[in-house]
């Protein structure tokens, strides 16, 4: 099979939006292990911004981008479960920015009828994050109170509605009252507007009669770990899952100890959803969008070469659900 002309969106050196160019790729015949995809939507998400901007450093030149959605062109070898065609979704750790890309057949997914592929590029990597966030780094349940950040974000959007389904009491943090009724559509208990409060640990004491939350969800890192550790009950869990603000600052042990023996995480998806558990994971969360009890939500749509525009709204805090690229 000789290579596909396609077109991608590179970055050539770490930096802001600005970095990205539209250019001719020539993507080689899937490798063994692999499929080729089509690419009929593309999911935006944070660690897009970590590795453009070098938090997260990566080789360059680079085609970023970590989740998408379309159909299957090509099969390499070994591949077993997919044939030319079929509706699939994958996360990765870059190369959705473009028309085609070949990934690991271990993270891709069949998506069922019923799910778009808009859906789905908008939801696979965002809603495995969750996934993995409700049901495996800390398993919330109906007896559970949980603080959500960035709540009318992607992931926040996702895990507001999670625990609703659940049951659990959900708190959710938001940086808008545009912000706030989203938050209470999904589901979202009590919300909490970042601008009109002066204390977030406060906030929470308040709402559960001083006890504190079983868990915090933090998307933003440092701007509101502190706040997140004070909110926490005793034996609670703190769970950092992204930088939005920069990295969290160094824990002492001892202080977790003093908090009252509370516990400290930060997962990342490509250590939950690895080949043996990524199935399972796919299936309950398209199981739970057939039955409606997750809605994704498609805030904002850009062109493949509008990429810089999707990056700074992405930046700004002020997207409203999830962002997707047409290509």
């Amino acid at each position: 099979m000789t290579k596909t002309k396609i077109k991608a969106v590179f970055i050539e050196a770490h930096g802001g939006p600005e970095a990205f160019t539209l250019r001719d790729h020539d993507l080689p015949p899937p490798a063994a292990g692999e499929i080729r995809v089509r690419h009929s939507a593309i999911g935006l998400n944070f660690i897009d911004i970590y590795q453009r901007t070098g938090l997260y450093p990566v080789a360059l030149p680079a085609i970023l981008g970590c989740e998408a959605a379309g159909v299957v062109e090509a099969v390499g070898d070994g591949v077993d479960g997919f044939i030319a065609g079929d509706r699939v979704a994958y996360f990765s750790t870059g190369g959705a920015y473009a028309l085609a890309a070949n990934v690991s057949a271990a993270i891709a997914a069949r998506i069922p009828d019923g799910v778009s592929d808009e859906i789905a590029a908008a939801v696979f990597l965002k809603g495995m994050t969750a996934e993995m966030l409700v049901r495996q780094v800390f398993a919330l349940t109906a007896d559970h109170a949980c603080l959500i950040h960035a709540a009318a974000g992607g992931v926040g959007t996702l895990l507001c509605q999670w625990a609703r389904h659940i049951g659990a009491r959900t708190i959710a943090v938001v940086g808008s009252e545009e912000k706030a009724a989203s938050a209470k559509d999904n589901g979202a208990d009590d919300v909490i507007v970042r601008a009109h409060t002066k204390s977030i640990s406060n906030d929470v004491r308040r709402l559960t009669e001083g006890r504190g939350v079983d868990v915090v969800y933090d998307s933003v890192g440092a701007a509101t770990f502190q706040a997140s550790l004070d909110a926490l009950a005793m034996r609670g869990h703190m769970v950092t899952y992204g930088n939005a603000s920069g990295p969290v600052p160094a824990v002492e042990p001892l202080d977790l100890c003093r908090r009252g023996s509370i516990t400290l995480t930060r997962p990342t998806l490509f250590h939950y959803a690895t080949p043996d558990r990524l199935p399972k994971m796919a299936a309950t969360l398209f199981d739970l969008i057939v039955e409606g009890a997750l809605t994704p939500r498609i805030g904002h749509h850009f062109k493949l070469d509008e990429i810089s525009a999707a990056h700074t709204l992405l930046e700004s805090g002020k997207s409203v659900g999830a962002i997707v690229l047409k290509p």
